[in-house]
C-alpha cells in the first residue's frame, strides 16, 4: 500500500492511523510460508516535526521443523518503529526511511522488517529431539532400537587389535 504523508509531514501534531493487510509477495506460496492475511496496524504522526511510523503486524507462519521435519504453525507478533524523512541526508543513512514526494510503500517496508526478525532455524518446539540418524524415527514419539554408539573412526585400528587376541 502506498501512504501519502504529506498531510502529516506539513502539519504539525497530524496523525494517520490504519488497520492493513500486507502484501508479502511471492515469499507466500507453497506449503510453508506466510499463512494470509498478515494484518498491520499502523501509526504515522508528526511530533514537533520529527515524522514517526509505529506498525504492529501479527501473522501466522507455516513451516517444517528444522529438525523433525514435521509440520507446525507459529503465531507472530512484532513491533516496528521507523523515523520518516524526505530526503535522506549522509548522516541519517539507516536509521531513517526515505518518503520521497511524501509517498511510502508500506508493504515493502513491513515485508523487508518481518523478514529481517523471522528466526532463521524453525522449530516445532524448543525441546524437539529430532530424528534418528540411523533409522529416521522421530524421536519426539519415542526411542528407537538403534544403537547409537558409534566407535570413533580414529580408534578403529585399536579396536581391531583388540579384536584379534
Amino acid at each position: 500500500m502506498i501512504l501519502d504523508l504529506k498531510r502529516v509531514f506539513l502539519g504539525e501534531n497530524e496523525r494517520i492511523a490504519l488497520h492493513t493487510e500486507v502484501d508479502m509477495g511471492s515469499d507466500a506460496q507453497g506449503e510453508t510460508g506466510f499463512v494470509p492475511p498478515v494484518e498491520a496496524d499502523i501509526t504515522v504522526r508528526n511530533r514537533a516535526g520529527l515524522v514517526e511510523l509505529e506498525a504492529d503486524v501479527n501473522f501466522t507462519y507455516r513451516f517444517e521443523c528444522d529438525r523433525c521435519a514435521k509440520a507446525a504453525d507459529r503465531s507472530y507478533a512484532y513491533k516496528f518503529r521507523h523515523i520518516i524523512v524526505e530526503k535522506l541526508s549522509d548522516e541519517s543513512g539507516d536509521d531513517h526511511i526515505e518518503a520521497p514526494d511524501y509517498k511510502l510503500d508500506t508493504d515493502a517496508l513491513l515485508r523487508d522488517d518481518v523478514l529481517l526478525e523471522l528466526p532463521s532455524k524453525f522449530l516445532c518446539k524448543e525441546s524437539c529431539k529430532g530424528l534418528c540418524p540411523k533409522c529416521g524415527k522421530n524421536l519426539n514419539e519415542g526411542s528407537c532400537t538403534c544403537n547409537t554408539r558409534e566407535t570413533d573412526p580414529r580408534l578403529a585400528a585399536l579396536k581391531q587389535l583388540l579384536s584379534e587376541e
